[in-house]
């Protein structure tokens, strides 16, 4: 029996999930990826919640507390992006730097971690999720530095990467289905937008709830279509666009060699070329280039090669 059809997560993520009717959803998505206790205390507003005109970037910014009972920034986002590395590291900077009041110590600078759910390849790699932190290392004896227990007290942690922000990369694209622990059951779903019998991960028994499609208004319906037509047809453009482009370069470089080669074979066979010859060459298209190159072979003179004549 085919299995139920769920709203996508991004969607839901945009339009639904910064309910607080619907924070357990969040909660246990991002309990399962940490592991950690995690409950949303507040949706902060930032630059990054505003709505956009086509809903491209869907970004969510969160104030938790863990287990421990710490406050955490967390921001969760989707991109398509070639340049996301550099975007992860503005959107860290611009969390911590929204809120940190000015005057505040340096110590009340709060810990960030960056979530983002990628349909799309970021670099290479074998493994589906990956996890950044910042640590720092000897030149000399590869040491790794530590805090002292001065700043220990002062910081109420342990070591030097829990006072930087970290960075959780989930190329959804490479997950191979086969969900092993409950993590991966919600990339399972992440990635089929489909919820299996027997998955147990915290969170989804609300999803499942919450995200059914069926259960959407007809005007909530009719924007979750026009969100995924409008992300096929970004995808056609982006796709459009590269093979375009590709079959443009590959031309150009097609040309590029016709014209070396046919100079060569010029020079080889007359001499000096004349700058009028250059020109003409430089300005050529592609079937001129051909037509003049297989010309050369009885060509007595300059007029023999490049004549209009046929």
């Amino acid at each position: 029996m085919k299995q139920r059809r769920f709203i996508s997560f991004d969607w839901a993520l945009k339009r639904l999930l910064r309910s607080k009717a619907n924070f357990a959803i969040l909660e246990g998505f991002l309990s399962e990826l940490l592991k950690d206790d995690i409950r949303i205390q507040e949706i902060l507003e930032s630059e990054g919640n505003n709505e956009h005109a086509l809903d491209k970037y869907n970004r969510i910014d969160i104030k938790v507390k863990n287990g421990h009972g710490e406050l955490i920034l967390i921001e969760i986002q989707f991109q398509r992006r070639l340049d996301y590395l550099q975007r992860l590291l503005y959107g860290t900077a611009k969390a911590v730097t929204e809120h940190v009041a000015e005057g505040q110590p340096y110590a009340s600078v709060p810990k960030v971690i960056s979530v983002s759910i990628l349909y799309f390849d970021l670099g290479a790699g074998d493994d589906y999720v990956y996890k950044g932190t910042t640590i720092f290392k000897g030149m000399h004896t590869c040491d790794e530095l530590h805090l002292s227990a001065a700043q220990k007290a002062v910081f109420h942690c342990n070591s030097i990467p829990e006072l930087y922000p970290e960075y959780y990369l989930i190329t959804v694209n490479r997950f191979n289905d086969v969900a092993r622990d409950t993590l991966d059951e919600w990339i399972y779903f992440l990635k089929n937008e489909e919820i299996r019998e027997g998955f147990t991960a915290r969170g989804l028994d609300e999803a499942k709830e919450q995200l059914d499609i069926l259960k959407l208004s007809g005007p909530e319906r009719a924007s979750y279509e026009r969100y995924k037509e409008d992300l096929h047809d970004q995808a056609s453009m982006v796709l459009s666009s590269y093979g375009v482009g590709k079959l443009e370069g590959r031309q150009e470089g097609e040309k590029t060699g016709k014209a070396t080669m046919l100079t060569h074979l010029l020079q080889h066979r007359f001499g000096t070329l004349p700058d009028w010859i250059n020109d003409k060459i430089d300005k050529a298209e592609l079937p001129a280039l051909e037509k003049w190159s297989l010309r050369i072979f009885a060509a007595r003179s300059w007029d023999d090669v490049f004549s209009d004549e046929s």
